[in-house]
Parts: C-alpha cells; sequence; structure tokens
C-alpha cells in the first residue's frame, strides 16, 4: 500500500487521472486530491506520501514551487509532473531520477510511469540533489504563462458600504468559505471572490501566500519569527493581530 497526493486545478483532468490511477495502481490510496499549490504542498507535509503527481502550472504555487521544498517537508515522497509543455519537457525529464506525464494523460503511458515509481520506492532511491537540478533547468525551459496585469484596485463589502480599495493598501487576504476577506490599516472588508482566484491576478512580488488559506503583501510584514511547534509568526506593520505562517510554508518563506 502506498499513499498519493494529486495536485491538478483542471477538475475534469483530476478527476480523469484519479480514475486512471484507479485502474493502473489499484493499491495506491489517494489521501488527497488538490486544486492548487498551497492545498497540496500542505497536504504532503501533512500524510508524507510516497508519490505525488504534480501539474507543472497551477494558480499560487506551481508544480515546480512545490517539489523545490519537499526535501525539507517530505524527503521520501517520489514526484511526478503532469505537464502540458512536451516539447519542452521531454529533454528535460530523459536523465530520469523523475516522471513527468503529459496532458491529456494516456493509460499506456501512466502504466509505464506506475512501474517506475514502484521500482524506485522498493530501492528506497529519491535524489533530492537530481530533482533539484531537474527544477532549475525546467525553471530555465518552460515558457512563461501569460498573466493579466496585476490587480491594482479593487471592489469590496462594508455592510451595505462598497469600498474601493487599492491592493497596495491590503495587509493580507483571508479565505472565508467562498468569499475572501480583505484586511487593510482600516479594517476588514469582504470580497466576493475566492481566494484562488485572487492567487492568478495579484502581483507574485507584492503578495505571497503563507498558509492554503492566507495571503500576505510583504510590504506589511514587520517581522517573522517561530513558535514552539516550527510555524512561521508574522508581525505585522498595521495591524495589531499576527499571521501564521504554516510549517510547510516556512521552507518557502526561507528561500525569499
Amino acid at each position: 500500500m502506498a499513499d498519493c497526493v494529486i495536485a491538478e486545478d483542471e477538475p475534469l483532468l483530476r478527476d480523469a487521472l484519479v480514475q486512471l490511477l484507479a485502474s493502473a495502481w489499484p493499491e495506491l490510496r489517494i489521501v488527497a486530491a488538490c486544486d492548487d499549490g498551497g492545498s497540496a504542498l500542505e497536504a504532503i507535509a501533512a500524510h508524507q506520501p510516497q508519490v505525488a503527481f504534480l501539474d507543472i502550472r497551477m494558480p499560487g504555487l506551481s508544480g515546480l514551487d512545490v517539489a523545490g521544498v519537499l526535501a525539507e517537508v517530505s524527503p521520501a515522497t517520489q514526484v511526478v509532473f503532469v505537464t502540458a509543455y512536451d516539447q519542452y519537457a521531454i529533454d528535460a525529464f530523459e536523465r530520469g531520477a523523475v516522471d513527468y506525464l503529459l496532458k491529456p494523460v494516456a493509460p499506456a503511458r501512466l502504466a509505464a510511469t506506475v512501474q517506475r515509481v514502484k521500482a524506485r520506492l522498493a530501492s528506497g532511491t529519491a535524489d533530492a540533489g537530481m530533482l533539484a537540478a531537474l527544477l532549475r533547468q525546467l525553471g530555465r525551459a518552460l515558457p512563461q504563462p501569460a498573466r493579466p496585469e496585476p490587480l491594482v484596485w479593487l471592489t469590496a463589502s462594508t455592510g451595505a458600504e462598497t469600498r474601493l480599495i487599492m491592493v497596495e493598501d491590503v495587509a493580507y487576504f483571508q479565505a472565508d468559505s467562498k468569499y475572501t476577506v480583505v484586511m487593510t490599516a482600516q479594517g476588514e472588508a469582504l470580497l466576493r471572490k475566492p481566494i484562488r482566484e485572487l492567487l492568478e491576478v495579484l502581483d507574485p512580488a507584492m503578495f505571497r501566500q503563507i498558509h492554503r488559506s492566507t495571503i500576505v503583501n510583504l510590504k506589511a510584514i514587520a517581522s517573522v519569527a517561530r513558535d514552539e511547534t516550527g510555524r512561521g509568526v508574522l508581525r505585522l506593520r498595521t495591524r495589531p493581530e499576527t499571521l501564521a505562517v504554516s510549517q510547510p510554508f516556512m521552507a518557502l518563506f526561507r528561500a525569499m
């Protein structure tokens, strides 16, 4: 029995991969099927799975971002990347330290990948050095996705009032069911957009995810420290409360 985490932001492709894996690897237990990189990172840290199937491009943290901290977060996890970038991926994966699947996933290709992953699990090999080299190569070779212009302002509600808020004035965003709480020095407002969609339009040079449900403005951070559990604690310049950086995200935070 082996445990697995899947990260794929397209629901149909995620469901298809789950079904294909049920056929190709019946004894595999899928402990989490995530739709973004932040959730995948926390699931991997929590479950320490033997294998993770990571979409290379996802909102917020990409599969490359997640894989880049696995040596610290879950060093024994074998990685299989899922990618649409055929021409860029094949050369990078020829060394064989990490496997890949092209979208849409073909059953025959998945069956071969499963056999290779099982062989690596049986031999106990997880070469962090080879994975790091592969990530550097992929980072250089993969085309950068077209991103919309970063969000400059937004409208959020405070009771019956609608506020116009400049994004640079936001201290942090926090998920609240299907909505997002926007925190500024003046107080909180409610944005009718899930936090996952915000990850696609915020400037990544200004905002960082520190938890699957929290995005912080880097300019709003006064200091960062660790508590007794190993989590990070952020103190803010314009807000009295502190923010927790979940333990797996601390690896990303230190790499800033």
